[in-house]
């Protein structure tokens, strides 16, 4: 069977985003680090959803807060995910919003003791040193 042009092109850009599955495995949180400093992180909330399923509602302040603010999110499940006895988080969703000029991430990941599946995992122990390192708090 031939395949179109336009088909090859639609191959093409499936073969890039499964090539990019590998490169979320297990890397540190997105930070702006020229301006984690200048965040103030305002605290972490956590819930227990079930099970495994976490809740995390964090919010931050100041220069580039509105991303450092998802970077925490990932910083408190990785720190959770520790706590509790397991070496990987799995990220489920984010969502961010912003209220005089406080950012507030309300995210959900599961947690595991083995590399879960999913597109965007989290290595507990890699992604805390990488926390501490860019000065974000984990719990």
């Amino acid at each position: 069977m031939a395949l179109s042009g336009a088909h090859m092109a639609a191959l093409g850009l499936v073969a890039v985003g499964l090539s990019g599955c590998d490169k979320t495995c297990c890397a540190a949180p997105e930070v702006d680090v020229s301006r984690a400093a200048a965040s103030e992180y305002l605290g972490v909330e956590t819930r227990l959803l079930d099970g495994d399923l976490v809740n995390f509602l964090v919010s931050a302040k100041g220069d580039g807060a509105k991303t450092n603010v998802v970077a925490y999110a990932d910083c408190a499940a990785a720190q959770y995910a520790l706590i509790r006895g397991f070496g990987f988080a799995r990220h489920v969703r984010t969502n961010v919003a912003q209220e005089a000029g406080i950012w507030r991430a309300d995210a959900v990941y599961t947690i595991s003791p083995a590399l879960p599946e999913g597109l965007r995992k989290l290595d507990a122990e890699v992604v805390v040193a990488n926390c501490r390192d860019n000065g974000i708090p984990t719990v």
